[in-house]
Order: structure tokens, then sequence, then C-alpha cells
């Protein structure tokens, strides 16, 4: 199954199970009812003990709020859904035009770098069986040609073995990096289905005289959770932005014949480091978005887990990083 499936499921586990939340909804009435009679009493007890004229309008708050817990799928969750859905859309669209332009040019990318092997005698036997085979079939039976193809073979597999780890280990990174997507957005399925399902618990709560502000904050929590995947879709097409201008810089590159390559993938390596340390910093992104408390326990740990992964990970390619950086300067 394919990642995109995987986040597909997640909604669709959202969709299913957001209709709980109306089973709440008896138990939030009872609860906001009493809630109700003792904030009405209590405020037309305290206008009649200072002998002042009943202001009605705070008294229909709770009303409002039952209304609200008696239609809250459709009320609330449907209002704040409806709303909110378009940034979804409209971020998820920068992200599926950035990667569209980032498959074109990494398939242009490949195709240019085994032409570019193909032009460099001293490698083309290395990227292509018929050429091997071609520089096979010109040497002879002399002991300097046997040395000539025991060297030949040599070269081609530590080649083969230098391609397979590089390959291998960038699709480790590549799994880490949708894992840490992957991550994400479970979380952030979860958080919204409890805040969908016990949200009618938390409006009957915001009903008792002290408890108004519990209303406040689910909103806050509800929304700043919601908006974890337009900023994830954010920060996942600003990668794949500066990885199609680092693409687009190696076509042209590529495109000298006097250009040989380096076959070396060392920097998407490390920007898909930094997209699995991003990715766990969007909690704390959203915050500023909208102010919502509750979740930083949550977002410190997971910083945390990030920079011990990110250092893990960095280790390993801290000595080819420092390679290509010097490479890259002396161009």
């Amino acid at each position: 199954m394919e990642y995109s499936n995987l986040h597909e499921v997640l909604r669709s586990l959202y969709d299913e199970m957001m209709p709980l939340s109306a089973d709440m909804a008896a138990v939030a009435k009872g609860l906001a009812g009493l809630g109700a009679l003792f904030y009405v009493a209590l405020k037309v007890w305290q206008a009649l003990s200072s002998a002042e004229p009943i202001d009605m309008f705070p008294l229909l708050r709770p009303f409002a709020l039952g209304i609200c817990i008696t239609f809250f799928p459709t009320i609330v969750l449907g209002t704040l859904n409806g709303v909110l859905s378009p940034v979804v859309q409209g971020t998820h669209s920068i992200l599926e035009s950035q990667v569209l332009d980032l498959n074109a040019l990494q398939q242009q990318k490949d195709l240019l770098e085994r032409e570019a092997m193909l032009r460099n005698p001293e490698t083309a036997y290395l990227a292509s069986d018929e050429e091997f085979d071609k520089k096979l079939d010109e040497l002879g039976w002399t002991p300097s040609d046997l040395v000539t193809m025991s060297s030949m073979y040599a070269e081609r597999q530590i080649y083969s073995l230098k391609k397979m780890f590089r390959d291998g280990f960038r699709e480790f990174i590549e799994v880490l990096f949708q894992a840490a997507a992957l991550v994400i957005d479970t979380i952030r399925t979860f958080f919204l289905i409890v805040l969908s399902i016990l949200g009618p618990i938390a409006f009957a709560i915001s009903v008792w005289d002290g408890f108004q502000s519990t209303l406040t904050q689910w909103l806050t929590r509800y929304i700043s959770v919601y908006l974890w995947l337009p900023v994830s879709d954010l920060f996942s097409a600003m990668l794949s932005k500066i990885q199609s201008l680092i693409l687009q810089k190696d076509i042209d590159s590529l495109s000298d014949p006097n250009f040989i390559p380096d076959s070396s993938s060392t920097v998407y390596i490390i920007f898909m480091i930094i997209g699995i340390i991003g990715y766990f910093t969007i909690p704390t992104v959203t915050g500023w978005i909208i102010q919502a408390g509750g979740a930083g326990n949550f977002v410190r740990n997971i910083n945390q887990t990030s920079t011990k992964t990110g250092n893990i990970v960095g280790a390993g390619t801290s000595t080819i990083a420092r390679t290509i950086g010097g490479k890259l300067m002396n161009k």
C-alpha cells in the first residue's frame, strides 16, 4: 500500500467516526440542562437580590449551547470543517503542483546523468552492460589484457556496491521521511476524533458558571490541530521547491557535454533529514497561527525525539556532506 493511500485511510477513519459525536449528545444534554438550571437560577437570584432588572441576553447562552449540542455534527463540526476545508484544499493543490514538477525534473536528470556517463569512456562501461561487453571484446588474452579485464570487473563490482549502498540508504531516509509525515497525520487524526466525539461534553461543561473558557479552548485546539495538515503540505511544498531548484541546477550542469557527474545524492539525503526534523515542528508552527494550550508537553517531546533522530542520521552522513560541500565550493 502506498503512503498516499494510508493518508486517505486516516481521512476515511475521521469521516466514519465523526458521527459518533451524536452518541455523546444525550449525556451532554443532561449535563448541559443541569448546568443551565443552575446558571439561570444564579443569574436571576443575583438580579433579584440586588433589586436590579434581569438581563435576558446572558440567559440565552445556555439555550444556544443546547442547540449546538443537539445538532453538534451538523452545526459545529460541519461549520468548522466547511470553513477550514478550503484551506486544506488550497495548500494540497500547491503541494501537488510542486511534486509534479519535481518528478518531471528527476526523470530528466536521471536521463541526462546516464547520457553523461555514457559519453565518458572511463565510466560508460560502468553504467551500460553493452558498453562493458563491447570493451571486453576489444581486449585480447595477453597478460596485460587479463589484468585490465580483472580491473574492469573489480571496478564494476565496486560501482555496483556503492550504487546499491547509496540507493539503499536513500530509500531508508525516504521511509523515515514518509513515516514522519504519517506519524503527524495519525496523531492529528486521533486528536480530531477525540475532540469531535467528546466535543458535546466540552460544550455542556462550558454551560456551567466558571467553566466558560472550556468552549474557547475546545475551539482553538480543534482549529489548531486541523491546521496541522495545511502546514504540513506547505512544508512539503517548500522542500519540493528546494529540491526542484537543486535538480534544475544539476540539469543545467549535465547539459554541458564536458561535465562529468559524480552520481552523488547527498544533497537530496540532507534535505530528507531536514524534512524529518521539520515535520515534528509543525505543531509549534500551527500554534503561531492560532494560540492553543494543552499540547505543550507533547510538542516538547516530539521536538526532542526529532532532534535525537536527526543527530543519529546526520552522524552517518556528515563525512559525505563535507565532501560534497567541498566539491560544490570548487565548482
